[in-house]
């Protein structure tokens, strides 16, 4: 298992678990009045000038207390860490080991469920874009999926509420680290599957639907034996309820 920090450039292997809960994702939720901050944030999104990103970074700097700081380089990019949290509700589909010299084939493909709550560090520039983010994670995790599948949020807090909104395709996480400061309390970031409502099973490939019905097979033998066993405790406590009423006499 890796310490979590990852670059653009890096791949790392990783640990995955298997599934255990249900695969159907949670009932999609109702419209949120966040949606409407993504707006007013694409609104008000200025462009800092070198002096006022500079500032920022000494500022930002100087209140980090993880050591993960940000770096101003010469032509007035900057490069520094942002935090993702995985909340994927679906299994992704995986690569795993192939020896050296070899070509992944479908056997080399595995479905699984990521743990809850999983936060993976990212190292990226000032001019990364939530896609190339995305597509980064993902390589990260060897994870065959299509990232048109996902989707990076945003979770602040503002009076006491917590607000999660999905970030444009072309927004750059690390200028929003900067501007809100290190505390992941006044921002984070979180990946997530599309809210669609559906699962869209025509966005996977064959082998992800193969390994998908296996899951659901298992899961449905499972279920399956768990009635079992509870109608035969059922069983077994009202034949001796009439055990006791109908003694001989």
């Amino acid at each position: 298992m890796s310490s979590g920090y990852s670059s653009l450039e890096e791949e790392e292997s990783e640990e995955f678990f298997t599934a255990r809960t249900s695969f159907f994702g949670r009932p999609p939720a109702k419209a949120r009045p966040e949606l409407q901050d993504v707006q007013k944030e694409r609104e008000t999104h200025t462009y800092l000038s070198k002096e006022e990103v500079k500032e920022k970074i000494q500022n930002y700097n100087s209140s980090v207390t993880d050591k993960l700081k940000m770096t101003l380089n010469s032509n007035g990019t900057y490069t520094g860490f942002i935090k993702v949290q995985m909340e994927l509700c679906r299994p992704i589909t995986v690569q795993t080991s192939v020896n050296p010299g070899e070509h992944a084939h479908n056997n080399n493909e595995a479905s699984f469920y990521l743990p809850a709550g999983y936060v993976n560090k990212l190292h990226i520039s000032s001019i990364n874009t939530v896609r190339e983010v995305i597509e980064a994670l993902l390589k990260k995790f060897l994870v065959f999926d299509n990232p048109a599948k996902f989707a990076l949020y945003k979770r602040c807090h503002k009076e006491d509420q917590v607000y999660t909104c999905k970030l444009s395709d072309r927004e750059h996480p690390l200028y929003l680290r900067l501007v809100a400061g290190p505390s992941t309390e006044t921002l984070s970031f979180v990946l997530r599957e599309h809210e669609t409502g559906e699962v869209m099973w025509e966005a996977f490939s064959l082998p992800e639907l193969q390994n998908f019905l296996r899951i659901l097979d298992k899961e449905e033998d499972e279920q399956l034996q768990i009635l079992k066993r509870r109608y035969a405790a059922y069983k077994d406590k009202l034949e001796e309820a009439l055990g006791g009423v109908w003694k001989p006499g």
